[in-house]
Parts: C-alpha cells; sequence; structure tokens
C-alpha cells in the first residue's frame, strides 16, 4: 500500500512489502522509496539500508525530496530494511560472533539481502540492474552494511557506515583482549583488495565516552580511523575511495545521523 506524503516530499513514493524469508525464518517488511516518476533516461541507482524502521528519524524521505528536487542526486530507489527481534544476532559480522555470541546469524541475514532481498526488489520494481548499489547503516547496522557489501563487492559498489559498531570484538575487555581482536579489522586486514569498493564512513565526537587505550580519543573515532588504515594498507586511497566525515558535537542519535544522510546520499549518487 502507498502511505501519505507531506507536501515536501511530493516527489518520493513510499511503499511497504513483506518478504517471507527463508533465511531468518520470519516476515520481513521492507519500505521503499523512489520518485514518483520512474520512468528516466538515466539508469536507477539502489540503496539498502539497514534499520529501516528509523528512516523517518533520519528524515529520509524529506532529505531524498529536497536532493531530488534541486537536482544534487541521480534517481535512486531506496529499499530499507526493518530490524527484528534478533537484530543482535542477524547484525554483525558474518561467521564472526562477537565475545557474547551476538551476530550468531549474521551469515542467514546476509543470504537474506543477496539471495532474497535483492531479487525481491527486482521483481517489484521491475528494474533488473543499477548503476550505483550501495548499502548502509547506523552502529551496528552500519557494521552489518560494511560486512554484507566487503563480501559482496559485485552486488555492491559502495557502503555508508553512520557511527559504526567496529569496536565489535572476539575477546571482552580485560580477558586478554587487544586492538588485533576487532573483528571487522581482522576481516580486511586478512582480505585482498576488492577495487569495485568505496567507502564513506562517519562518526561524532560526542558518539560516546569510553576511551579503551586512554590516549584522549572516544573509541567509535579510534576504532573508524583504524578501519580506515587497514583499507589504506590494502590499496585504497583517500579521498578517490574513502571519505570520512567526524561531526564535532555528534552524538550517536538519529538526529546527528539525519544531518549526515545528506551528505552520504550525495556522496553515493550524486551528479
Amino acid at each position: 500500500m502507498y502511505l501519505g506524503r507531506t507536501a515536501s516530499e511530493m516527489t518520493i513514493n513510499v511503499n511497504t512489502i513483506a518478504i517471507d524469508s527463508e533465511y531468518l525464518k520470519r516476515d520481513v517488511k521492507i519500505t521503499l522509496l523512489m520518485p514518483e516518476e520512474l520512468i528516466s533516461a538515466e539508469p536507477f541507482n539502489l540503496l539498502v539500508l539497514n534499520d529501516g524502521q528509523e528512516i523517518e528519524n533520519v528524515r529520509l524521505a524529506e532529505s531524498l525530496g529536497i536532493l531530488f528536487e534541486t537536482g544534487m542526486i541521480k534517481p535512486v530507489i531506496v529499499a530499507a530494511v526493518h530490524s527484528g527481534n534478533d537484530r543482535l544476532h542477524e547484525y554483525g559480522v558474518a561467521g564472526h560472533p562477537d565475545f557474547k555470541f551476538r551476530g550468531s546469524k549474521a551469515a542467514n541475514y546476509s543470504k537474506f539481502i543477496t539471495l532474497e532481498l535483492l531479487p525481491a526488489i527486482k521483481k517489484e520494481i521491475g528494474i533488473d540492474d543499477f548503476g550505483t548499489s550501495a548499502f548502509a547503516g547506523f552502529s551496528l547496522g552500519g557494521l552489518s552494511a560494511m560486512d554484507i557489501a566487503w563480501h559482496h563487492p559485485k552486488l555492491f559498489n559502495k557502503t555508508g557506515v553512520f557511527s559504526g559498531s567496529f569496536w565489535w570484538r572476539s575477546k571482552e575487555l580485560g580477558k586478554g583482549y587487544t586492538e588485533a581482536d576487532r573483528i571487522m579489522h581482522h576481516v580486511i586486514r586478512e582480505s585482498k583488495h576488492k577495487p569495485e569498493l568505496k567507502f564513506w564512513l562517519q562518526t561524532g565526537t560526542k558518539d560516546e565516552t569510553a576511551d579503551r587505550n586512554k590516549n584522549g580519543i572516544i573509541d567509535s573515532i579510534d576504532d573508524t580511523v583504524d578501519i580506515i588504515k587497514e583499507l589504506e594498507a590494502r590499496g585504497y586511497t583517500r579521498p578517490a575511495d574513502i571519505q570520512y566525515l567526524e561531526l564535532v558535537g555528534g552524538t550517536h542519535s538519529t538526529a546527528t545521523w539525519a544531518y549526515a544522510l545528506p551528505k552520504f546520499l550525495v556522496w553515493a549518487f550524486g551528479r
């Protein structure tokens, strides 16, 4: 069914579908946002977004409408995937649960995205190929998005991570933990360069207060900067392949992510 639109969002249609997922053993709600007119001389682009239940809080439709109307972005269709009760297990790094065994269903979530969601979207909107396909998310959803994009660069060529949970670790603090135990860092370090992929990363200086190594820099920033270092060690460069946005006063909140979202959309789909 089509949902109501405000005057400021008149270029955006919002449609809800559900997928009975074999891999997740649940009905997955998807909110699709797309330009009112799908007819375009340009190829359409795709954004898959984790934590789709937050789209109102991050003002996604509003940002899309403004950016479309001002000609700042190319045509893009957004598939916002709503998380379920098992979010802490479905999100994470596939095959690498953390020290509390969270992320134990991340491999199944990856299969849902690649084998169920993408075919369903193409069938729903009648488009087989996209120009750019990006995957983005917030916090733990950002970690999940990057992991899936990293392992499927033929399906996603860009990824966006807002306040990503790059602290995700295989050992508990105080029980033999070292920085080498951060899971996504390890995955990148043990992988080859994937030339198809580009990365957009965001943190806020007030994302948290924790500072594991007592260097005066909060962990959220330290962990993200270290992800960038791992990517650079694999051959990626800034700013061609990696964009980093650090917001002074930015918090771990939908308000900060809503502010940053248009910047990501222009980076991913800008003209």
